[in-house]
């Protein structure tokens, strides 16, 4: 991995969404690399944010309790910074639907609030967003790379699309370097256990250490793609360091897929016990499933010479063994 020491080291680093799973994991990793760092998080409690996930960093970072949808703390807070990597977000696709309002306001409206931000206070800032393989809906072919049509299938998935644009547009005409990652599902140590806002393996994950049956739904036979969320880190920081990630999208991926219910038994091996049941999918989540997933990332590869180090089955393993030390603190 790129050590990133002439990067970061006495830089100043925002990290929007700061509080959650892979922003406090790239904090850990700022941190580890010298730079001044700020979170900026809502601590909202249906999302991600979580003070635990920096107990570690905590006299080593500031934090600052705060909505992006607050223009006015964002105008503050982006002054005098060197890099933004934007992670704030509404990720849940079933709130996006119960609740389309909210997802605008945040992933849309939030988006271009941060943006000004940048364009009157501090556009020589870097920016780094979080998009998702969201956005591309039901693939038309597999592996989806980049220039695959996109057709998101859910409000959240348009509002995505709708944030990562943003981000492109001030590059290109306003000159705020920006790019954009769209990531796949990540998985690691610090993500939401207590429910499937984030992703569904979280809830699993409770289910399996609880000695609860693993609930697949549908046929079990969805593929998928999953990354660690420590290469999710050193892809995030690539971007940042690279100008050639300037006005860039770039597709994360893995080079392992699996279905669903192959993870489901892989998981229940790791943990040395355990059960799944294939149940109907819910009414509400059936119309927005979008089947078989999983993502090229040869242009990211090519470019910035990323590609992912941890392997599935490792990375499950780092991630059970956490919970079990950690439950407390993430049930």
């Amino acid at each position: 991995m790129n050590t990133f020491a002439t990067t970061f080291d006495g830089a100043r680093v925002l990290v929007t969404g700061g509080l959650g799973f892979i922003g406090s994991t790239l904090a850990h990793r700022l941190v580890a690399l010298g730079a001044h760092v700020t979170l900026v998080d809502s601590l909202i409690p249906i999302y991600g944010g979580n003070l635990r996930n920096i107990a570690a960093i905590a006299d080593r970072v500031k934090v600052n309790i705060a909505d992006v949808r607050d223009e006015y703390s964002m105008d503050y807070l982006v002054q005098e910074q060197d890099y933004l990597f934007n992670l704030a977000g509404q990720s849940s696709h079933m709130d996006s639907m119960r609740d389309p309002y909210t997802d605008l306001e945040i992933n849309c409206r939030a988006q271009l609030s941060i943006l000004e931000a940048c364009r009157k206070h501090n556009p020589r800032l870097k920016v780094v967003y979080t998009s998702t393989r969201q956005i591309y809906g039901k693939p038309d072919f597999l592996p989806v790379d980049e220039r695959h049509l996109l057709h998101p299938t859910d409000v959240n998935g348009v509002n995505k699309m709708a944030g990562e644009w943003y981000h492109i547009v001030y590059n290109n005409v306003y000159g705020v370097r920006a790019c954009a990652l769209r990531l796949t599902n990540t998985i690691g140590p610090r993500m939401r256990v207590k429910d499937a806002r984030q992703t569904f393996l979280g809830i699993w994950i409770k289910q399996l250490i609880e000695g609860q049956p693993i609930q697949v739904w549908g046929d079990g036979l969805q593929i998928r793609d999953f990354n660690y969320v420590d290469d999710c880190v050193e892809a995030l920081l690539l971007a940042a360091a690279a100008p050639a990630a300037n006005g860039q999208i770039f597709n994360l991926g893995s080079d392992e897929t699996i279905n669903l219910r192959d993870l489901a038994e892989l998981l229940i091996e790791i943990n040395g016990g355990g059960s799944f049941e294939i149940i109907p999918f819910p009414a509400d989540r059936k119309p927005i499933d979008i089947g078989d997933y999983y993502a090229d990332y040869r242009l990211i590869q090519g470019r910035l010479g990323w590609r992912p180090k941890v392997s599935l089955r490792e990375g499950l393993r780092r991630t059970l063994e956490f919970y079990r030390a950690e439950k407390e603190h993430y049930w």
